[in-house]
């Protein structure tokens, strides 16, 4: 045995391990979450399959689930990137787990990097889950794959960025509630299950400038009338993502 065979060689792991086994921690942490599951998960499929079987609300001319689809992909981005990401990152702040994270060897920038890295891996698996049972519904997609990505990406980083914001200004309780708040109403203004027209001209104008109905008129574009790629939308969704996480990286607080 030679000299030296134990010796403790301290330092840090490699910075793509530590990247990716706080990634693989944070998604654990999300996935035994049972109300972020609800939020993620759960009220996505419920609205799916109760407004495509129950004629509750005039989608138009087509199947319900063709219309429905693309507003309930652009709805599951949103509780992931935006609400989960908020609530979680938020008490996370509060319970000073961001201030013991912070004095580790990951580095800030690789925290936020494992974040967002969980939040593209249970959109992933929200996403395979709602089209699996959009397509038992009967959903027949259209358009280009490749289109129907970049508005997803854009769209996450567009929600990442305003969840963020959120979570590093507020206190944890004021953005629980607030995160909530803007769920409930983007839901219901946001063009995902209730067709921008019926709302009155004046207000089609400046919902149409939000988030989500840039995500769900996108997708919709897309997936239900075969266009090749909305940069109107995809132009919206990457302006916020700009503003919102240009405006996290300055106002966050870890404390």
């Amino acid at each position: 045995m030679s000299a030296g065979t134990y010796t403790p060689k301290p330092g840090a792991a490699p910075l793509p391990r530590m990247i990716g086994a706080q990634a693989v921690l944070e998604t654990k942490m999300l996935l035994r979450n049972g109300e972020q599951l609800l939020l993620t998960v759960v009220i996505p499929t419920l609205l799916l399959v109760l407004f495509s079987s129950v004629d509750i609300v005039d989608t138009g001319d087509g199947e319900a689930v063709d219309f429905l689809a693309p507003g309930i992909l652009a709805l599951a981005v949103m509780s992931t990137a935006f609400t989960g990401q908020a609530i979680a990152t938020g008490f996370e702040r509060r319970y000073g787990v961001l201030k013991r994270l912070a004095a580790s060897p990951l580095p800030r920038w690789g925290l936020m990097t494992a974040k967002t890295l969980s939040v593209l891996v249970t959109e992933i698996l929200q996403v395979v889950l709602l089209t699996v049972i959009a397509f038992a519904l009967g959903w027949s997609p259209e358009g280009n794959p490749f289109a129907v990505l970049l508005l997803l990406v854009l769209g996450t980083a567009a929600f990442s960025g305003i969840g963020l914001l959120m979570a590093g200004t507020l206190k944890a309780e004021a953005t629980l509630a607030a995160a909530n708040l803007v769920f409930l109403l983007l839901l219901i203004g946001g063009g995902v299950v209730v067709p921008l027209d019926k709302f009155p001209e004046a207000a089609q104008d400046v919902l149409g400038l939000l988030p989500i109905s840039a995500l769900s008129g996108g997708l919709r574009d897309v997936l239900q009338h075969g266009a090749a790629m909305p940069w109107g939308d995809a132009l919206i969704l990457a302006v916020w993502a700009v503003l919102g996480l240009g405006a996290a990286a300055k106002f966050f607080r870890w404390e």
